[in-house]
């Protein structure tokens, strides 16, 4: 399995990004998704997670802005991340958790003026 995010970039406070983590290699429809970020100097931290039913889980930091999705026809998850903040400036990772753990290799979201 290989998890490919895009989507990161620079944006001012108050603008939006859409990420997105296209999965190879497995049976996307069947199992659940998250995003992570990690800001620099701190650890990694849980964002947001779908189930292969499309319900939904987010951090508090982020329920009222963020909203993950996912198209299984395309074997796409995304992350629509709205309201930005400069506290949200991390890289944003995909992670599957199915018969191992698979992580996608990170996308770098800076939101600054």
């Amino acid at each position: 399995v290989q998890l490919q995010a895009s989507g990161g970039g620079l944006v001012q406070p108050g603008g939006s990004l859409r990420l997105a983590c296209v999965a190879s290699g497995g049976i996307f429809r069947i199992y659940p998704m998250l995003w992570y970020r990690q800001r620099p100097g701190e650890q990694r931290e849980f964002v947001a997670y779908i189930n292969a039913g499309g319900g939904t889980n987010y951090a508090d930091s982020v329920s009222d802005r963020f909203t993950i999705s996912r198209d299984n026809a395309k074997s796409t998850l995304y992350l629509q991340m709205n309201s930005l903040k400069p506290e949200d400036t991390a890289v944003y990772y995909c992670y599957a958790p199915w018969d191992k753990n698979y992580w996608g290799q990170g996308t770098q979201v800076t939101v600054s003026s």
